[in-house]
């Protein structure tokens, strides 16, 4: 698959596994609402073909989102679609955020990874959402929003937590599988079992898994500046396919 076909494949795959609770499409854009959950869940994807006249398009998103929440955001690739938007929309003051590496691994055959303390839910579990919160700091309001989006998810999905020895859970997971992709999300460690090989297992099991409900590639999305996550994925073989960033503008 071209680089053109694979981006905006794996576009749609990561809305598909990250549902916003609202979303309108516009012309083309995708237009995302989860209560200001996420920049990713609260975007503008410009991902499909444009006509209309573009700052009337962007006065017009602004109006919607500014009227809901504080800010605008766009989620923005090098196929943003018009050409123009990533120009015309830094002379309108959207300031450049968080640049993510995008990055696919192709599935080979291997042998099973050691499946001890691995706990596995096909459907969202309180043990797990719990567990992803108290790492991930979630605030009470927004497990509100994020448990709706979790349950939200139609593809088939894979909740995962591993476990020490002594029953404390030491990482966790979700991937989510369609057409051949698994996508994989909210991997986390704890702070106290970080640099023991617990993530790496981790993200084993979940491949696995993806292979035996038929996956053939797998992706993941990581910050740039997440040093410990770009050298872990590397170590296992993912490889950067392209990059997205933010544009985001808050309410005067």
């Amino acid at each position: 698959m071209d680089k053109s076909k694979l981006m905006q494949k794996i576009e749609e795959l990561s809305m598909n596994a990250l549902p916003a609770l609202q979303t309108q499409i516009y012309d083309g854009w995708v237009l995302r609402f989860a209560d200001g959950y996420t920049k990713r869940a609260n975007s503008i994807n410009p991902i499909y073909s444009s006509n209309e006249d573009l700052k009337k398009k962007i006065m017009n998103c602004e109006k919607v989102y500014f009227e809901r929440n504080d800010r605008v955001v766009y989620k923005m690739t090098h196929q943003a679609k018009p050409i123009n938007l990533e120009s015309v929309l830094e002379e309108s003051g959207y300031v450049l955020e968080g640049t993510t590496s995008v990055q696919v691994l192709e599935l080979v055959e291997t042998e099973a990874p050691n499946e001890s303390n691995v706990m596995k839910y096909d459907h969202l579990h309180d043990d797990w959402f719990n567990d992803f919160c108290l790492l991930s700091h979630v605030t009470d309001d927004d497990q509100t929003h994020l448990k709706k989006m979790f349950e939200n998810i139609i593809p088939k999905t894979c909740f995962m937590l591993l476990t020490d020895d002594g029953g404390t859970v030491a990482a966790g997971g979700l991937g989510v599988l369609e057409d051949e992709y698994i996508g994989l999300y909210n991997i986390f460690t704890h702070k106290n079992f970080r640099n023991r090989g617990y993530g790496a297992k981790l993200i084993r099991n979940l491949l696995h898994w993806g292979k035996e409900n038929r996956a053939k590639n797998a992706y993941l999305q990581v910050m740039e500046t997440n040093a410990p996550a770009l050298c872990l994925y590397g170590k296992l073989g993912f490889e950067e396919k392209y990059t997205y960033w933010y544009r985001t503008k808050m309410k005067e």
